[in-house]
């Protein structure tokens, strides 16, 4: 299976431009003003432009009222919705439901209990985002640049559809690929210069650490 790619935290043609030329299937915008990352629904609208026909428009909220939801779906018109949040079950499925389009659940992941919360979004939502929970006194829900121990996923069942978030960069990407077993992925500050700021050069050195472990599988447990 081809493991998806999304991008995330997109402000800038350069690095939507870089994106999508490395492949991405998933290019995100956030819509959260306390993110570094946050653009207007006018910005998002402009950028998602150039990933028409290429890669899938992520609209990524955080406990987000029907009004504002309302405004993005309409306005920028997103190919999926990302809840980053603590949105419960029931309003991830009512969302899906009332905008009929693919939602996303992220999840946040510390330790083997943490995936307990798992079963309750399957079925309800398309895919999980499994990220890395966030450190004590942490404004952003995601997007902090920690990872958290990947082999906990090996508990996971075969057939949850997962992307696999927090702190993925270049680096560690081979590592990462060899701990799980994720569909996709989803980087946001390990391409980045500065908190916001993405880095085409940066995003171009992912693509090209991916491609280097393509294929990898996860290492045997005793």
């Amino acid at each position: 299976m081809e493991l998806d790619i999304k991008i995330c935290g997109l402000k800038s043609e350069e690095a939507v431009a870089a994106a999508l030329e490395g492949g991405a299937s998933h290019v995100g915008f956030i819509f959260f003003d306390r993110s570094p990352r946050h653009v207007t629904v006018e910005t998002a609208r402009r950028l998602r432009r150039a990933a028409v026909g290429r890669a899938l428009a992520v609209a990524v909220t955080v406990d987000a009222d029907d009004e504002t939801l309302s405004r993005i779906v309409g306005e920028m018109q997103p190919d999926m919705l990302q809840l980053h949040g603590q949105e419960s079950p029931e309003r991830a499925a009512a969302l899906r439901a009332r905008f009929a389009l693919p939602v996303m659940k992220a999840l946040a992941v510390r330790e083997k209990k943490d995936l307990e919360a798992v079963a309750a979004y399957r079925g309800v939502c398309d895919r999980l985002l499994l990220d890395a929970k966030p450190p004590p006194g942490a404004v952003l829900p995601g997007g902090n640049g920690i990872p958290f121990d990947w082999r906990l996923l090996a508990f996971l069942d075969d057939d949850v559809d997962y992307m696999l978030s927090g702190g993925l960069n270049a680096a560690n990407i081979a590592a990462a690929l060899r701990a799980c077993r994720p569909r996709g992925i989803d980087v946001s500050s390990g391409v980045e210069r500065a908190p916001g700021d993405k880095d085409p050069q940066m995003i171009r050195a992912f693509f090209h650490a991916v491609r280097g472990v393509a294929g990898a599988r996860p290492e045997e447990t005793a």
